[in-house]
Formats: C-alpha cells, sequence, structure tokens
C-alpha cells in the first residue's frame, strides 16, 4: 500500500515549493528506484494542468558511462538536461540509490571529467535560478540503501524523512510557512551586516557578506529544507575551517577535511582520508578553491549525520560552506561545475559574530538579538 505521505509530499512540492500553474513546463527526474515518487509527482502536476516530460536515470548505466568511457567523452556536453533547462518552467528531482557506493571504485579523475561535462546545463540552471524564470525543487525518496547509509531500518528512515519535512502534521503547508516567517527575521538581521566571523573547534574564518542576500530556505528549492544561506565575496573569505563530518561527493568520503583560505582563496588543503581526490576537486576549474555558499542550519527536527547533504547541511546547530558555484539570487559571482557541501558542528562551544556582535551560540540562536533589531 502506497505512504500517504507520499501523497502529501508530492501535494506540497507542486502547490507550495513551485507553485505549477495551469500551462507550466514541468520537468520530473529521478533514479529508476525513486519511480513511485515520480508517478504522485506527476498526477499532482497534471491536476494542475501542466504539461509533463520526465527521465528517469539508472545506476547501472550512470556506472557503465563512467567505466568505460574517456575522460574526453565525459567532458561532452550533457545535451538532454541542457535542453530541458533552457526551457522548462518547472524541474522537479528526487535523490535515491539503490547502492550508495556503486561510483566507489570510479577514479577521481573521471568524476572531476563529469562534473565538466556538467557545465553545459548548470549554467542554464543557474542563471534561471538567479532570474527566477526557473522554480526548482529537490527531494529524497527513502530507500533500503539510503536507509543503510543512515545507520536506519527502511521504516524509520522513512519515519525520518516524512518528519524532517512535518508530513506527518495535517497540514504541512501551514507548518512551513510558521517556519519560513522565524527565518525571515533572521534573514532580515543578517542581510544588514558586512563581515561574518565563524569559530568553532579547528574554525577561525571570517567571510565577507557585503551588500549579499541572504535566502530563506524554507522548502521552495529543497524539501525538507531548514536553512539560510549567501553566496560570499568569493575573494573576501580569511583564515582556517575544519569540516566536522566527511565531505560525501558523488557517493565518495573525504574525512577530516581541514582548508586555509586567503583572500578568499584555498591556499591549503589536507583531509584524514580522501585526500587525493579533495584535491583533484580543488583543481576542478578557476572557480573550484573559491567559496560560492556560507549558511546555517536551521531543522532542529534533524539531529544526526546521515551522509546525505539534503538533510546534513539543515541539520540545527551546524554551517556549512560550500566551494564552487555560487548563487546568482544571493549576489554571487563565482562560477565552477561544482558546488561541494561540508558541514561544520557548532553545538559545543562553536559561536558567529555579524560584524562584531555574538548572535549565535551553542548551536542556537540569540533570540534577545532580534528583539533589539525590533524584528
Amino acid at each position: 500500500m502506497k505512504d500517504q505521505r507520499l501523497n502529501k509530499l508530492a501535494k506540497l512540492l507542486v502547490t507550495y515549493s513551485t507553485k505549477v500553474q495551469k500551462g507550466d513546463f514541468v520537468y520530473v527526474s529521478c533514479d529508476e528506484v525513486a519511480s513511485p515518487w515520480m508517478a504522485a509527482v506527476v498526477e499532482e502536476a497534471v491536476k494542475a494542468g501542466a504539461h509533463v516530460e520526465t527521465a528517469l536515470s539508472s545506476e547501472a548505466v550512470q556506472e557503465a558511462i563512467l567505466k568505460y568511457s574517456t575522460e574526453e567523452q565525459l567532458k561532452e556536453s550533457l545535451l538532454i538536461p541542457e535542453t530541458v533547462l533552457k526551457r522548462a518552467d518547472v524541474w522537479l528531482s528526487a535523490w535515491a540509490n539503490r547502492n550508495t557506493r556503486y561510483l566507489s571504485n570510479i577514479p577521481g579523475s573521471k568524476l572531476k571529467a563529469r562534473s565538466l561535462g556538467a557545465t553545459s546545463w548548470r549554467k542554464y540552471y543557474s542563471s534561471r535560478m538567479g532570474d527566477g524564470s526557473l522554480r526548482w525543487c529537490g527531494t529524497q525518496f527513502p530507500t533500503n540503501a539510503d536507509a543503510q547509509e543512515a545507520s536506519m531500518s527502511l521504516s524509520d528512515y522513512e519515519d525520518f524523512v516524512y518528519g524532517a519535512g512535518h508530513l506527518d502534521c495535517d497540514d504541512p503547508v501551514a507548518e512551513w510557512e510558521k517556519i519560513s516567517a522565524q527565518q525571515e527575521r533572521w534573514v532580515k538581521y543578517l542581510d544588514t551586516k558586512k563581515m561574518i566571523h565563524i569559530l568553532s573547534q579547528g574554525t577561525d574564518i571570517k567571510v565577507d557578506v557585503t551588500n549579499r542576500k541572504w535566502i530563506n530556505c524554507d522548502g521552495k528549492e529543497n524539501f525538507p529544507d531548514g536553512e539560510i544561506f549567501t553566496s560570499p565575496v568569493d575573494n573576501n573569505i580569511n583564515g582556517h575551517i575544519t569540516f566536522s563530518f566527511p565531505g560525501i561527493y558523488m557517493g565518495k568520503e573525504i574525512e577530516g577535511i581541514s582548508l586555509e583560505v586567503k583572500d578568499g582563496l584555498v591556499v591549503n588543503a589536507t583531509a584524514k582520508k580522501g585526500e587525493e581526490l579533495l584535491k583533484s576537486l580543488l583543481s576542478t576549474d578557476d572557480g573550484s578553491k573559491r567559496f560560492g555558499e556560507v549558511a546555517i542550519g536551521t531543522n532542529y527536527g534533524i539531529k544526526n549525520f546521515t551522509r546525505n547533504m539534503l538533510f546534513d547541511e539543515k541539520i540545527g546547530g551546524t554551517v556549512h560552506m560550500a566551494l564552487g558555484d555560487s548563487m546568482p539570487e544571493a549576489g554571487g559571482k563565482n562560477k565552477s561545475t561544482i558546488h561541494w557541501d561540508m558541514l561544520c558542528d557548532m553545538r559545543n562551544g562553536g559561536k558567529i559574530y555579524a560584524d562584531d556582535e555574538l548572535f549565535y551560540e551553542n548551536g542556537e540562536f540569540i533570540q534577545d538579538i532580534l528583539t533589539k533589531y525590533g524584528l
């Protein structure tokens, strides 16, 4: 029997996250293991009056492409997503795995080449998301493989995934509207600031956010959601940062990542495990050694690291920074074929200052700050 929470998710994605209208061109994509999610979403989008087209991927096919292609072949433009993302009004996608380690034996150089091949469609995605002409939302479909990765049974993982999105509530949209209003108060506060100073174990880094727009992530682009982010001034970031959890890139883990940053450029990078892949990714292109995002996780219903950045970057009490492509809607200028989020735990003594004012400590916002500014 189909989980009714999946129907709620599909309806929320179509009516709240992307606000599909009659006549919209809606593109729906996922791995074949998530086909029940696709069917539910397509049903809702068609009922809303949209023209819908779909694309199912396959881990077996992707493995064959990566294993047997040359690096030159992998760098070639991906014409189908490029063509679709030039025209679609809405793109809905789901992440789901049969085997989270299916790329474990693929050389890092091939993964890097595949990222370069994504340039053809990513430029349209970035620019159209930036100007609002494309509405995109990505979500998770629970599978056994992803549940194992999170050290949960499938039923527990389903409860976790749907619970993080408040889909157990009678009215999930109302819940997300409340979250949106609370986060918007912090967005207004941070929009007035110029310099963010992050302090935590192994981390002391200053990030220039002058004239950047902070974005309220309230279920409109990722679902479940819960973060506020901006794209920093990419040539004015200085200090060092140690990421508390493994960096996950295309299923591969890099542990104990520590970066030294000078004038926005990563000048030294080390890792306890996977350092070769780390350095390969940093050399992907001119923008991959600079940061495209700094963010604060706000979903306190997500507490533990699951090796899935959709959830992990939202963990209440963490910050994350992403190397590579920035967000034009936040004022970002850095361009890259990668956008790689890495996570720093702030719950044990972490502090964040905005223009020398402490507004966040031990993984929690200091609410009195909002009262001080009448927000």
